[in-house]
């Protein structure tokens, strides 16, 4: 009995962890110009199980002389907000499904320490569960 518990919480989290996304580009404390564009790659992992992107939403949060806070609570200046439909791309041998977009930096920002976080929304498995996270990098605006 226990065994099946311990099996089941594990293919559960390998399914859950296979749905996760995460900032391709740019690197972390990449500097970026007030004004100017940025391509942001979102990176998903390759899953076998069924999932169905609904959106990715991707602010830019200022925090040049305090802690950022989490794009959890706070996602500062929208940049994007759509859809998310990661693909394989056949010039890009080593990278997993992903998407790329062009944001521009708002031109009124601080400089100093920004937050690029990101917002995902899926739907995994057979039932079709709902799925969200959120993660982020700093950015330098200069």
């Amino acid at each position: 009995m226990n065994f099946l518990f311990v099996y089941t919480l594990a293919t559960l989290f390998s399914v859950v962890f296979a749905q996760r996304a995460a900032i391709g580009f740019p690197n972390d404390g990449t500097s970026v110009t007030a004004g100017s564009k940025l391509l942001v790659e979102i990176d998903r992992g390759n899953s076998l199980s069924a999932s169905q992107e609904v959106a990715i939403v991707i602010g830019l949060q200022s925090c040049p002389s305090s802690a950022c806070a989490a794009p959890s609570d706070i996602m500062g200046s929208i940049l994007y907000n759509g859809p998310f439909a990661p693909k394989l791309q056949a010039n890009a041998t080593f990278k997993p499904p992903h998407q790329n977009f062009t944001v521009t930096i708002p031109s009124t920002i601080a400089k100093g320490k920004a937050q690029l976080g990101v917002v995902h929304v899926s739907l995994i498995g057979a039932g079709q569960a709902p799925f969200l996270e959120t993660f982020n990098i700093t950015l330098n605006v200069v």
